[in-house]
This record gives C-alpha cells, structure tokens and sequence, in this order.
C-alpha cells in the first residue's frame, strides 16, 4: 500500500487486497484471497473504473458490462459468478447486498490488520472486532437499485469521506486507468493461451522389451489345466466384469454430484453448515406423513441448539417434500456442505427409519444407517440420529446444547397423539386467517387436554392468540394479547429454557406496549438459541415497535439466511423495518418477494400501499389498496389503528395517514 496522510483508498490488483487508509482510524487490508473473491473485487475495479471515467461517484450499469464480467468469471473466477453467462448478474446482485457489506462476518475477504475476538475460554471466535461506525461505513458502500436481472452497482466511497481523486487501481507499476487496461489486456491474453489448442505432440514407438529367455526343460507332468488355461481366463474375466456391474447396478452407493462453492448462492459458513431434507414417507398409509415430517422438524430443532453448527430451517428444507431433487442442488441454493436425507416406514407398533448424510463437497456418504424401533422409541431414535450427525460433522457438544431433548415432552401412545396434534396445529395457524386461526386454537386446546404436562401445546396455543391479534379472531386485540402472555407463561414455568416460547413472550409483551420487558425476553430467546429463525423473527418485532428498525434488520436477514425459503411474514416483517429506516426501495422489494410467496396475504398488499405513498407514487399504492380491499372488503383503518404498537405514536399515525392517501378508510 503506498502510504498517505490522506484518506485513500487502493485497489491493488496484483494480489487482490482493498487498502483502506481514513481519516482518525488505523489502516486496513482487505484480502481477496481465492478465485471467487477475487472475481468480486475485479467487480468493485470495474465500477470504480467506470467512476473515474464519469468522473462522478454513480450508479454503473451491469447490463452494458457482461461480456467483461464473463471474462472476470472465466479467467480469475473459476466459474464464481456463475457457469452460465445469463446468470452472472444475479449471482453478482445478491453478493453485492448480502456478503460484501458484512465486514465483521467477512464471507468474501479476509480481514488483515485486525484480530479476531476471543471468547470466555480465550479460543478463537469468527467476529471481527470492529466499531459500529466501521461496520456501518463499510455495508453503506454498496448500493444497488434495480432489480436482479437489471442491476446498477454504486461504490459509494463519499460515504467514508473518500473522493474519486483518493480512490486508485493498482496493476503492475501503473494506475488507475493505465492499470485498468493492462489488467483486463492480461485476462484476454490469459484466456486466449487456454483455449489455444496444444501442438500435437509425435509420438515415439515404445521399446520393445528385452527377450526374456526360456526357463530349462523340466519334467513334463500331464495337467489339463493349460489345455483350458484360456477357457478359464475368460471365464474370470467374465465374472468379475459381471461382478463389476452387479455391484455399480444393485450394491454400490449412487454416484453423487460434488456441489460447487462458486456456483453457492450464499457464501458457504465458516462453520459445518446442514440441510436435512423432509424424511420420505414409505408407509402405505399416507396418515402417517405428519409422523414422518415431524421426525424432520425435531432432527432441525435439536441441531439448532449448537452453536457451532449452522442449521437450515425447516421451512426451506420442506420446499423440496416431494420433489425430485439432488444433493447437488440443495447443497447449491442453500448455501451448506452437508445434506442429510431419510425414509420412514411405519407397520403395526414398528418403524424402520433409515437415514444418510452426504457431503456434498466431496460427493461422498459420511455414514449411513438403518434403524428398526418400537413406535414408542421413535423418540429417543431421533435423538441417536441427532448424535450421530454431531459425531459426523466434528461438532463438540456442550452440557447445555444437551439439556433439551424431545422425549422429555413426548412420551409413550399419548406423547405420540399429542405430537401429531401439534404439528397439525403448527400448520393451521400459518394459514394467517380467521378460519384457519380458529382451528388451531381448537387442536391445540386438544393437545393440551390430552398433555397437559407438556408446555409444547402451551407455546403452541399462545402462538395462536397471538396471530389471533392480527387476524381478529378473538373477542379483541387486548384480550387475544391477554391471554397469548398468560399461556405462554405456563409453558416456561414447565420449561423456561425454551426460546421459542421467550421470544413469543416478547413478541406478546411488544403488542400489549410494554417494551421493557418485550427487549429483555427478545435478548434471553436469542441468547438460548442463538440459530432459531423464529426467535430472530420474533424479536426483531420487538425492536421494531420500539423504534429501533435498524437493529432488526440484521436480524431479519439472518433469519431468511437461516430459512431461505423463508414464509410471507419474514419478508414482510424486514420490509417493514425497511420502511422505518427510509430504506423504501428495498422495502418495497421485500414486500414483492413477501407477495410473491402469497399473492392473497392482505399485510404485504397493505404496507405496501403506504410504502408506495411515502415515495410519491400514488397510482401504485391506490392498486395495492384496491388488493388490500379485494381480499378483505371489510377492512377498516379503524381496526388497524388499534393494533399497531408502536411505541411512538407519531409512527402509528403515519402509517394510517399514508393509507388513507391510498384510498383505504
């Protein structure tokens, strides 16, 4: 890095790092040290490349630009952006707003000038130690307007009180413009001698070998084996090229396909990342396909209780049920290393579930296993499978990832028709409407009846009064509240180390407008559970409503991470925190992909309307109100004022402002 008293910022093509040298901060290196990153940094040059020749800090089009970022792809990248020409600008749209602003997490660099924290017991964390207003002037150097497949990129280094005349390219002993073409008449040249054909190489005859001279005359002893000597060589050979296809045919495990860490898209964790897909139900009774996915859901569950493993949700992995689908796949759109898939068989009082796990990197089987259980263990069973991926991944467990385990709640033939019951609950109270909310409150009430010692069916209802508070399902918001913080309470009281029941209690605490106590059980959900999507969702509400929408977006985000086929409500509820923070183009891009996963949901179509407001765009949030209407046309802002919490009011009559402009009464 050449040295300046001046804030600076260098791009140094010959190895690939970003030196930042600003104002009252000490000098850091950022190094893009592997073909994929480096294709990314080569993306940051192009557009500040294309700055300095505008000669003004903007937004650079892709579009005018992809035969140049196939060049990147093809020679430095190894395929990182992607295999396919068409879709380089997704690819590069989606790391241009989700890995290369994370400075702290560091997905497509590495940091150098800084050390990594240390935790209790002085080992090694993966958290860079950075100030707020580091990691905050970093993530704002990347914006992006349009959308994935017509994208603008914007190096905004006014933003950390760097100028075009302080930002420089670095190639060979040249700069900035003369560095930039040296750079890219070096990938051309780079290119063009790989796909030059190679000389044909004149081939030498081999030597033939030296005469090896007959052995001595022996005594002659009569054998009728050299007779047939041939008959039985080819017989051999016979057997064993049947042997050979016998085995690749009935025996040998499926070839799997190596997934591709260029082709991810989401960077690849630092630590051993699972997907484990929906168990196949082999039963001839399709009833048992609740049974059969809740093994699933409870094998997710317990895995996300260790910190070192990141786990994806449920819902992203059940995007596959029933579809045909390779480990190579999965491996690629949700961003994990291991893929674990399962059959279940149930017939009379037994089960056999039979279970693998891939990695999918290395296109080979970990382990995999066949168990034959009594129905009444299916259990603990799911907790030895458990254990077993921890074994195979290398993931040390601590006490306290232990402590919860299923089989404490679900016990014996009750256990088993209360578990069904629950998870049949859990579907219906994603139905997000008044009739469906009413069902759910009647199955769990069932479960609690028949379980009453099990705070499962307590967390379950409490969720229930607490959809019932948007939907209008109870007899009013106030007491669907009322009773949602008095349910879920009974659960923690049977088991207060359930996060899922913390950040509910939070969420609830938020919506009744006493904050205090929503942040406290926001944090302690969190803090139990650090890889639990709904606990994120949860209490990202919760800062929300108290004003705070620029801490939940990290959290929203982490929670999709963590659940990339996330439902309508996580996209909704980011663009919401989108919109406080006066992030409205982004906020109405959540709102789309909220609408996109559910065209009838009434909350995406109604913020969206007021969002379109704020922005000056009348037309547009004028047809959002008429869906909005369309789907409910009993809907009333007189109703929705009542049960917004947020704690200014001054944001709650906002919001009612702006949809009245929108047409809605």
């Amino acid at each position: 890095m050449v040295e300046s008293s001046r804030p600076s910022l260098q791009i140094d093509l010959n190895d690939f790092k970003l030196h930042l040298h600003l104002k009252g901060r000490a000098p850091l290196t950022l190094h893009f040290n592997s073909p994929s990153r480096s294709f990314y940094l080569s993306v940051i040059a192009m557009v500040v490349n294309e700055m300095k020749k505008s000669g003004k800090i903007k937004s650079i089009p892709l579009q005018e630009h992809l035969d140049l970022l196939a060049l990147f792809n093809e020679t430095i990248g190894g395929a990182a952006g992607s295999s396919d020409k068409e879709n380089l600008l997704h690819r590069i749209y989606t790391k241009w707003k989700d890995a290369l602003p994370d400075l702290e997490e560091a997905p497509l660099f590495k940091v150098l000038g800084k050390k990594k924290k240390e935790d209790a017991d002085g080992a090694t964390g993966k958290i860079y130690s950075f100030s707020d207003a580091e990691k905050d002037g970093w993530a704002n150097l990347f914006e992006y307007v349009g959308s994935e497949e017509n994208v603008r990129l914007k190096f905004a280094i006014d933003k950390i009180g760097v100028g075009l005349n302080e930002t420089s390219i670095i190639f060979g002993d040249s700069l900035n413009g003369d560095a930039w073409d040296q750079f890219i008449s070096s990938l051309k040249s780079s290119r063009q001698e790989e796909q030059r054909e190679p000389e044909p190489v004149e081939q030498t005859p081999a030597p033939e070998p030296p005469a090896v001279p007959f052995p001595p005359p022996q005594e002659r002893k009569i054998s009728w084996f050299p007779r047939y000597r041939w008959v039985l060589l080819i017989a051999a050979v016979g057997i064993l090229a049947g042997g050979i296809v016998i085995w690749k045919t009935y025996l040998s495990p499926a070839k799997i396909e190596v997934a591709s860490i260029g082709q991810m898209k989401y960077p690849l964790p630092d630590k051993p990342s699972i997907a484990v897909l929906p168990f196949v139900n082999m039963s001839e009774d399709p009833k048992q396909e609740f049974l059969c996915d809740g093994m699933t859901e409870e094998i997710i569950t317990a895995l996300t209780k260790v910190h070192d493993l990141f786990v994806i949700s449920r819902q992203s992995t059940f995007f596959y049920k029933g579809k045909p689908v390779k480990v190579k796949q999965v491996s690629e759109d949700l961003g994990v290393r291991y893929v674990l898939e399962g059959s279940f068989r149930r017939a009379g009082d037994r089960v056999r579930v039979t279970v693998q796990l891939i990695d999918a990197l290395r296109g080979n089987h970990l382990w995999a296993e066949r168990y034959d259980r009594d129905l009444n263990n299916i259990f603990s069973l799911q907790d030895e499978i458990t254990m077993k991926i921890l074994t195979a991944t290398q993931v040390k467990l601590t006490l306290g990832d232990q402590a919860s385990r299923v089989e404490k709640y679900f016990k014996g033939k009750e256990g088993l028709d209360c578990y069904l019951k629950y998870l049949e609950g859990c579907k219906y109270n994603l139905g997000h409407n008044i009739d469906d909310n009413r069902m759910a409150q009647r199955i769990a009430e069932e479960v609690i009846a028949l379980c009453p010692e099990n705070p499962a069916g307590y967390v379950l209802l409490a969720w229930v009064h607490q959809m019932g508070f948007w939907v209008g399902s109870g007899k009013s918001p106030q007491d669907s509240i009322e009773k949602g913080i008095e349910i879920v309470k009974k659960a923690l009281i049977m088991d207060d180390s359930k996060a899922r029941a913390h950040a509910l209690l939070g969420n609830l605490y938020a919506l009744k407008r006493e904050f205090d106590k929503a942040i406290f059980e926001g944090e302690r959900a969190i803090a139990l559970d650090p890889g639990e999507a709904e606990s994120q969702l949860w209490y990202g509400m919760s800062l929300v409503y108290v004003g705070r929408p620029e801490e939940a977006i990290p959290l929203y985000q982490k929670a999709i991470r963590l659940n990339p086929f996330a439902s309508t409500g996580y996209y909704i509820h980011l663009a919401n925190s989108l919109r406080d923070a006066k992030r409205f183009e982004e906020a109405v891009s959540a709102y789309r992909k909220a609408i996109q996963r559910e065209s009838n949901n009434i909350f995406a179509h109604l913020n969206l309307a007021g969002t379109y407001i704020m922005m000056a765009r009348e037309e547009e949030a004028r047809a959002e109100a008429a869906e909005v209407l369309r789907i409910n046309p009993k809907f009333t802002l007189e109703f929705w004022e009542k049960v917004l919490p947020y704690k200014d009011r001054s944001v709650s009559d906002n919001l009612i402002s702006v949809l009245r402009k929108a047409g809605l009464k």
